[in-house]
């Protein structure tokens, strides 16, 4: 889930990697009054016409070379279009400096309205973004939260809005989703392997212990192994090839999707149970072919959009919720097994 396609990151400290309670908020534009007569013009008029005037987005996304990043632009730069708005895409290549040096720098500017942050670091961006909400730029913080807790989608930074994936709630889903595989088969015990994304990450170390406590929870399930899967095809077939030698009878195994789509050649024809940890294309196809036993889900594009809903809602004068979890975008809550992907397509490839 990062950086990642839906979770590819550098090890240089990049907290990205997986969100979402959003809440209905009044879109309705003022209606201009009419009885002062024809000749007049209302405050509530003059409200009315500057909340209908183009606005202007920046996205500080993960990188342009990042499909996940790509698809929730995809879905902001399509709000703007239909919503009087413009938007423009701000590259950082993956690195979190390039990123908070790229807010500072159209903070300065004073070109935008609203900024949509997909951070790389959560908490390298937080200065940056008090110094927008400061200059009175409407703020969103995209998928991955920003600051240093990773248990709530609730605003870290006054005046910011979010739009998250909380990644303690995707960690105990995907533990859940581990445990509903080992009910499905009716194994007791059942042998789980969790490939964790990066260790060297607090973001991942989160979601690593949130699964982990799901899976220990639950009767007749076994935690055999925690190894380093990453987010390539290539770490996870490595650390599924270490898991095996180690435990060759592991009957489930979770980790991001990349990884898992790397596991899969190695344990083909082994009736091992697998569980992805990203909602592209592939992986969701892989659920609705039978080859995974379930993924977790998010509509990444519809995510662009509803976070550039937020942004100009906010950004003309209207109420909207300031703390939003991605996940209720998702069908079944983001727990993407085959009987809730059904019908699903994906909003991103890998």
């Amino acid at each position: 889930m990062h950086i990642r396609k839906y979770g590819q990151v550098r090890k240089t400290g990049m907290a990205v990697g997986a969100a979402a309670a959003i809440l209905a908020f009044s879109t309705a534009c003022v209606a201009p009054g009419s009885e002062t007569g024809p000749a007049s013009t209302t405050a509530a008029s003059q409200a009315a016409q500057g909340d209908d005037a183009q606005k202007r987005i920046a996205f500080f996304g993960f990188a342009r070379a990042n499909a996940f990043a790509v698809a929730t632009w995809n879905g902001i730069e399509e709000y703007a279009k239909a919503n009087n708005a413009t938007a423009e895409f701000f590259d950082p290549n993956f690195d979190a400096q390039t990123q908070v040096q790229q807010i500072q720098d159209a903070v300065t500017s004073k070109r935008f309205d609203v900024f949509i942050v997909q951070a790389n670091d959560g908490a390298s961006v937080v200065p940056a973004l008090r110094q927008a909400v400061t200059a009175g730029i409407t703020v969103v913080a995209e998928f991955t939260p920003v600051g240093t807790a990773y248990d709530t989608a609730d605003s870290q930074v006054p005046g910011v809005v979010t739009l998250v994936d909380v990644p303690t709630d995707n960690g105990k889903k995907l533990g859940e989703l581990g445990v509903e595989a080992c009910r499905s088969k009716n194994l007791d015990p059942c042998k789980v392997a969790y490939l964790e994304g990066m260790k060297s990450l607090p973001l991942d170390n989160a979601r690593t212990e949130a699964a982990v406590k799901a899976l220990e929870a639950a009767d007749g399930v076994e935690l055999v192994s925690r190894v380093e899967g990453g987010y390539t095809r290539e770490g996870g077939r490595k650390a599924m090839q270490d898991v095996l030698q180690a435990q060759p009878d592991v009957n489930v195994v979770i980790g991001s999707s990349q990884a898992i789509a790397g596991a899969e050649s190695v344990v083909k024809g082994k009736g091992v149970l697998l569980i992805g940890n990203g909602g592209s294309r592939q992986a969701v196809k892989a659920v609705q072919d039978g080859r995974w036993f379930a993924t977790y889900y998010l509509p990444e594009k519809s995510a662009g959009a509803k976070a550039a809903e937020l942004g100009l809602a906010k950004a003309r004068g209207r109420q909207v919720e300031e703390s939003n979890s991605e996940t209720v975008l998702a069908p079944n809550d983001g727990k993407g097994t085959k009987e809730a992907l059904a019908g699903v397509a994906g909003e991103y490839d890998e």
